[in-house]
């Protein structure tokens, strides 16, 4: 009878250790739209969760779900992290056009100059300006990416009259509207989508930054690459949300909280505005045996005066909702060149 007794409190000794090491234990569920081989995820997400994993003594952990492996579309993410059906995701604001409206700002024609300066850039001016849009979510990084790049099936673009007629993926609203005063005719699509629509023809080429060339293969669908003068500023970038569930954030104990202020904010926003540019190269590299050009400034301030006017439609836009469109347009140029990498 002792002996079963004692087995018996050994058992629930262990049983309560068990379940005392498993209540420690936290894991993240982090969904995002891109293949587990992007560079969003082998570069920047799986090396953030291995930090806290590291810096929290495994007592936090990821479960990362790529490709939306746990349902639903791309333009759907925000709201699956806000509603707490993941912990945290990956998404552009771009895919829900108009839901966003004061940080398309940054999204404007030749507006980005770097893309590790700029995504400093948007942090702070969401911070000081635009916290409104994000209230429903824990903010972990705010970052862009590098130069957008034509790349393109069957001729390459070198001049605004190249583009006459031509359908061209865009990733946002602003960039639709740019291509549109450029004389193509835009085509908005998420990434994952840009495979299928280059190979069945449905679009001419993409706009798309090289970074997502592997993702989508695109060296294997289009012949021809045209980027824009790298001494001007990109003709577009998109912006980025990296965020976690509020209530999963205000249930972790403060030593968990700590690790997770430790690895977001404007430092990190930056380093992944750094990764997405060393992406670039990677992606350009896998383009060697194509056609590559560079479309030259003196061409370019044509675009700038057509880009001109979505400029000043958005600043009549956001205007007409009670923002100072014409303030805010100033602010985010002033933080971009604040903020250059030189």
């Amino acid at each position: 009878m002792k002996s079963s007794m004692k087995s018996l409190a050994v058992l629930s000794t262990l049983a309560c250790a068990a379940l005392a090491t498993s209540a420690q234990t936290v894991t993240l569920k982090v969904h995002h739209f891109l293949p587990a081989g992007s560079a969003a995820q082998t570069m920047f997400i799986k090396p953030w969760c291995d930090k806290i994993a590291l810096e929290s003594g495994d007592k936090m952990k990821c479960q990362i779900y790529p490709s939306m492996q746990l349902g639903g579309t791309p333009p759907q993410l925000f709201d699956q992290v806000k509603d707490g059906v993941v912990d945290v995701t990956w998404v552009l604001p771009g895919y829900m056009a108009g839901r966003f409206p004061l940080v398309e700002v940054f999204e404007l024609p030749f507006m980005m100059q770097s893309p590790e300066g700029t995504s400093k850039a948007l942090w702070e001016y969401v911070e000081k300006y635009d916290a409104a849009e994000f209230k429903d979510v824990k903010l972990l990084a705010l970052h862009v990416h590098g130069d957008g790049v034509f790349h393109m099936t069957n001729k390459p673009i070198k001049t605004m009259a190249d583009l006459k007629g031509l359908k061209v993926r865009a990733p946002t609203r602003q960039t639709n509207k740019l291509l549109a005063a450029l004389g193509a005719t835009p085509v908005a699509m998420p990434v994952p989508a840009v495979s299928e629509a280059l190979a069945k023809s449905v679009i001419d080429g993409a706009l798309v930054p090289y970074e997502v060339v592997p993702s989508v293969k695109i060296q294997e669908l289009v012949k021809f690459h045209s980027e824009t003068d790298p001494a001007e500023p990109a003709i577009y970038t998109s912006t980025f949300i990296f965020a976690m569930n509020k209530a999963k954030y205000e249930s972790l104990p403060p030593d968990l909280k700590k690790v997770i202020d430790a690895n977001s904010g404007q430092a990190l926003s930056g380093h992944i505005g750094k990764v997405f540019w060393e992406a670039d190269g990677i992606g350009k590299k896998l383009t060697e045996k194509n056609t590559h050009n560079v479309i030259p400034a003196s061409e370019l301030q044509s675009w700038k005066k057509a880009g001109e006017q979505i400029t000043n439609d958005w600043v009549a836009d956001v205007t007409a909702k009670g923002a100072n469109g014409k303030l805010l347009l100033e602010n985010a140029r002033a933080l971009i060149a604040k903020y250059a990498v030189k």
